[in-house]
């Protein structure tokens, strides 16, 4: 192996030595290797113990939790997952820019790993069905297996055909970088120019970076996780999948999940009122501002009388 190798891998989410069809086909185990960037995500977080807290830093580490779980649930998820809605090339890059800075991967190995879930949903071959292979492993387990790692293009054609959204799911470390530097850099301007705000670089690093981002990671993880085994189906899907009150508030509305899994292109998943969906309100907005357009509805047949599973009653 070459000795730029790993740092090839490590830049280049395209690449691998023995190819993408063949690190597919290796054996699904954890690896040390794959885990160290989850280790050390998790590690920053107990740099707190040395920077300390600031209100602003904790109000800025909630913002960017929030503001980035729309990028997955709104962005991710609903847009390249669903095509819940429609959006120009330019707003579809900005889109696919924007969902860099959850530190979740590219938009294209989102796409294709949760299509393919969906395709499989909690067969032998889901790659995070807490059925299949129990809790952990669906929560954060099948992250640390290269095979789980290659993009397949195959899935998304419709989204590999743009080679800007190829070139930001090649150089993903665009996101994480990215979020270092502003996160560091809001700290060090406002411990200049406002120091009664008791801020710094480090210290905002530490809490918009590393603390906010491990939140916002375990919160869409739950979503693989807990909405397949904690919560009540309404709908018969084949599956697993669940609806959930609490993981909805913790995930701005996917925590409705067997509604979801049942009318997968609709662009809200909470279906009545009282389902609180701040992703589909949050796009309802962008298309009123004309930014997006086109939202798929939840179809009639969804409340419909005996389409939903009786619990008994």
């Amino acid at each position: 192996m070459n000795v730029l190798t790993p740092l090839v891998r490590f830049i280049d989410s395209d690449y691998f030595p023995r190819g993408a069809e063949e690190t597919r086909a290796l054996p699904e185990t954890m690896e040390w290797g794959r885990a160290i960037p989850f280790i050390i995500l998790h590690l920053g977080c107990l740099g707190v113990i040395w920077t300390g807290w600031s209100p602003v830093a904790v109000l800025v580490c909630a913002l960017l939790y929030v503001v980035r779980m729309f990028f997955v649930t709104g962005i991710y998820h609903r847009y390249f997952c669903h095509k819940a809605y429609k959006a120009s090339r330019p707003v579809q890059f900005l889109f696919a820019l924007l969902g860099l800075l959850s530190v979740q991967r590219g938009a294209l190995w989102w796409a294709a790993t949760h299509r393919h879930h969906h395709a499989h949903s909690d067969e032998e071959i889901d790659v995070h069905s807490p059925r299949q292979k129990g809790f952990l492993w669906a929560h954060i387990g099948w992250m640390t297996s290269s095979r789980n790692f290659p993009t397949d293009y195959k899935l998304i054609p419709d989204l590999a055909k743009f080679p800007e959204l190829v070139f930001l799911n090649r150089f993903d470390l665009i996101g994480p970088l990215v979020m270092a530097i502003l996160t560091y850099g809001l700290g060090a301007i406002l411990q200049r120019v406002s120091p009664q705000l008791h801020t710094s670089g480090t210290q905002m690093l530490v809490w918009g970076g590393f603390i906010s981002t491990v939140l916002l990671f375990h919160g869409t993880c739950c979503i693989n996780s807990m909405a397949h085994v904690w919560g009540k189906p309404r709908y018969e899907t084949g599956d697993d999948s669940r609806n959930s009150f609490l993981l909805a508030i913790i995930t701005l509305g996917e925590g409705w999940h067997n509604n979801h899994h049942r009318y997968q292109s609709a662009a809200r998943q909470g279906f009545y009122w009282w389902e609180i969906d701040p992703t589909y309100y949050t796009l309802r907005l962008l298309a009123l501002l004309g930014i997006i357009s086109d939202l798929k509805r939840v179809p009639e047949s969804a409340y419909l009388p005996g389409n939903t599973i009786s619990h008994g009653k």
